[in-house]
């Protein structure tokens, strides 16, 4: 396994692959690996000749300068676990071998077409411009022939869609599934910020998520938004941020069950702040 640390080291490297015609598989993610971030890998090794796993806090997509400090950073351990998992490469650059500075202080534009304007956009301004700021350099560097996301970030996912649509890349993206831990709880990086009474308040999240299938379709979408809402804030050290159930595609909140949809939350528990998500119809 080679760790580069600089675009220049990528180029080389990824230079040989190509050369002799290797399927690409690349995973972006900030580090402090846990097994949703390894499914995703094992996923690319099983598809593709040759794996690149990116390292990296990306500082742009944080609204909140304490939750970047905060963000947990293990690269001895995630090099260990990337490594038993088949990744081939690890890209982990420095933060000025990826921006400039005149990339750190001009924000970033893009036209989401209105994916950014609900749920996380909404309560981070800024954050997707940081993401597609730092995957569309990222997948210049890589030149994968596929990228692979967690649906956990959903509306992050349908952003990268967009972005990859409106940009031109020559890359499939692969959704994949959700990973949990025993108690239902998704897992995060940011589940290592909480303490082990937390992680049991913060496993009533999913709890709610699950059960509020049950009312479907006999309660419309607002209705049962209203009904998670109440389950989640009556259980102590739960605080809701949102609930929404939107459409798959557009994002647009759902008025029926008519097309595809998916219910999207953020709760804060013990100061961490928590998503998740699950398929209504």
């Amino acid at each position: 396994m080679v760790i580069a640390n600089t675009v220049d080291q990528v180029e080389q490297a990824m230079k040989h692959v190509r050369m002799s015609g290797q399927r690409v598989g690349f995973v972006p993610t900030m580090g402090a690996l846990h097994a949703g971030h390894l499914s995703l890998v094992q996923r690319s090794v099983a598809e593709n000749d040759f794996t690149v796993v990116s390292v990296f806090v990306n500082p742009t997509q944080f609204n909140n300068a304490q939750d970047l400090e905060k963000y947990p950073r293990d690269f001895a351990k995630d090099e260990a676990l990337l490594l038993k998992n088949g990744c081939n490469l690890i890209f982990a650059p420095s933060t000025s071998d990826i921006y400039s500075e005149a990339d750190l202080k001009k924000p970033f534009e893009f036209d989401f077409g209105g994916l950014d304007q609900m749920m996380e956009g909404k309560y981070r301004p800024g954050h997707f411009n940081g993401v597609v700021q730092i995957v569309s350099k990222l997948f210049k560097i890589v030149e994968a022939d596929k990228a692979y996301f967690g649906e956990k970030d959903f509306q992050q996912l349908a952003i990268i869609h967009h972005m990859t649509k409106v940009m031109g890349f020559d890359v499939q993206i692969v959704d994949c599934p959700i990973v949990r831990e025993k108690s239902g709880l998704a897992m995060s990086s940011r589940n290592e910020r909480l303490s082990s009474e937390e992680r049991e308040i913060a496993a009533g999240i999913s709890k709610v998520l699950f059960e509020s299938l049950n009312f479907v379709p006999s309660f419309l979408p607002r209705k049962l938004e209203k009904w998670v809402e109440n389950e989640i804030r009556n259980i102590p050290g739960l605080d809701l941020e949102y609930y929404e159930i939107v459409d798959t595609k557009s994002l647009q909140p759902a008025q029926n069950w008519d097309k595809p949809t998916v219910g999207c939350i953020a709760v804060y528990c013990g100061g961490v702040r928590l998503i998740d998500n699950i398929r209504c119809s």
